[in-house]
């Protein structure tokens, strides 16, 4: 007797399965007559792929020296060229997806081209491009490029809210820079945050093999229609095993338009502090909700203070939309529109209350420094934020971080310090050191609050 083989009848079953779905949520899968009648997802991404771009890019880094070497006389005693180079030129690979074939536009991620000085596109077809910078987001490390070509083919987008753990998708993009490449496979969970990656997280998690050079490409469902990007790898060795993350289509389409009418995304905010709402804080807060964001501080002249919005409050809905948890809360208003209103249902003393609030421009809390003065470059600035043991304390700027080598570094400032005054000008935000550092047209008086102590510091 003839027998099959052992692994013919789980072939077979997985067929039958597939084929019985295929009315349902495979309708989409196109089908080949062989043999028999054999899934397959070729015509799909045959249609997919001219749409998916790599991108190569080229920056110049600064080559960080030691201090000596600056020194004529000890160049000169060791006989060092004075012509030595001071910069390195750095390359890096990723991917890309075409969004608007008429206009050329192309959506990857910012972590892709940041800093680059130059951005290079090649297409499926190998017709290669300079490409432009139209504008980034590193809160949600969304960027959009555009080329000036002919011909192209977008992606069409599809409706990331549409998705359910479990639906097949397929990543495509250009891993370790070897070319195109597809692979396949589920949507392993929604709604993934506070893994520390992005600012504004919402990822969709995936088993679709993604590895390095796959960001910035294309997460497409079996309609062929972008469900997401790619852009994040969980593994040990910074490999795929079996852990991606992908920004979904309708977060990335939000700061898309942004950036294509503003160059940059313009978020507003409420002016609240908000938590997940856990078991405990649901007992202790009289509410039987089992999901939602409680506020925990709500900002004097804010947007939430002008609304009504109180400490203890726990909001729910969001424009009808559920709030899971403080980062729901937090990636719906980030991306909403500067002078939009908005619904807030909440639960105050365990009752139902509807709250309108209009989103207002957020407050400028951090600053590159070297921006606004050459002699501050390398120095990030901010706010003392509430968490800080300084808030309320001391009025004056932090400095949250200063790169070694800089000229903010050589002039004097470290991570900590708080600038009190410039050029004897009190300065209490941002904003107001902003303000009083472009006033000035020579040096500037830095007054410095450092571990309980104070000195000056002149930047000349």
């Amino acid at each position: 007797m003839n027998r099959r083989p052992y692994y013919f009848w789980p072939v077979l079953f997985l067929a039958v399965m597939l084929v019985g779905r295929a009315g349902t949520s495979l309708a989409a899968v196109p089908m080949t007559p062989g043999d028999g009648v054999e899934p397959t997802l070729a015509p799909m991404i045959e249609h997919v792929v001219p749409g998916v771009v790599n991108i190569s890019t080229r920056t110049r880094i600064r080559v960080q020296e030691n201090p000596l070497l600056r020194d004529p006389f000890f160049r000169q005693f060791f006989d060092i060229p004075n012509n030595a180079p001071r910069e390195r030129e750095a390359q890096s690979l990723g991917s890309g997806v075409i969004v608007d074939a008429k206009r050329g536009y192309i959506l990857t991620n910012n972590h892709v081209i940041a800093k680059a000085d130059e951005i290079s596109v090649t297409l499926r077809d190998g017709r290669k491009y300079k490409a432009k910078l139209v504008g980034t987001d590193p809160a949600s490390d969304i960027a959009v490029i555009h080329i000036d070509a002919e011909n192209l083919t977008a992606v069409p987008l599809g409706d990331s809210g549409h998705l359910r753990v479990g639906d097949f998708v397929v990543a495509i993009g250009n891993p370790f820079g070897l070319g195109q490449t597809v692979t396949s496979g589920i949507v392993s969970a929604l709604g993934r945050s506070g893994l520390g990656i992005e600012g504004y997280e919402d990822f969709i998690q995936t088993d679709a093999s993604i590895n390095p050079g796959n960001s910035g490409g294309a997460l497409v469902n079996l309609h062929g229609k972008l469900v997401g990007i790619n852009t994040a790898i969980v593994g040990p060795s910074g490999g795929n095993v079996g852990i991606g993350f992908a920004i979904p289509v309708n977060m990335a389409r939000q700061v898309m338009d942004q950036l294509i009418q503003y160059g940059e995304v313009r978020r507003g905010e409420l002016g609240v502090y908000i938590q997940d709402l856990t078991p405990e804080l649901a007992k202790a807060l009289g509410v039987r909700q089992e999901r939602g964001a409680v506020v925990t501080q709500v900002a004097p002249n804010s947007p939430a203070a002008r609304a009504g919005l109180k400490t203890g409050d726990v909001v729910t809905q969001v424009d009808g939309s559920p709030v899971h948890n403080a980062a729901d809360l937090r990636n719906t208003v980030g991306l909403m529109r500067i002078g939009q209103t908005v619904t807030l249902d909440i639960l105050r003393d365990g009752k139902p209350q509807r709250i309108e609030a209009r989103i207002e421009k957020a407050k400028q809390t951090k600053l590159a420094a070297g921006e606004i003065n050459k002699r501050l470059q390398g120095a990030e600035l901010g706010n003392i934020p509430p968490d800080n043991p300084q808030y309320n304390g001391v009025e004056g700027v932090l400095v949250l971080k200063v790169a070694p080598d800089s000229p903010a570094w050589d002039a004097g400032l470290r991570q900590g310090d708080v600038i009190r005054s410039v050029n004897r000008q009190p300065v209490r935000s941002v904003a107001e050191l902003e303000a009083a550092v472009k006033k000035s047209s020579d040096g500037l008086l830095l007054n410095i609050q450092r571990d309980g102590g104070a000195l000056f510091l002149l930047l000349q």
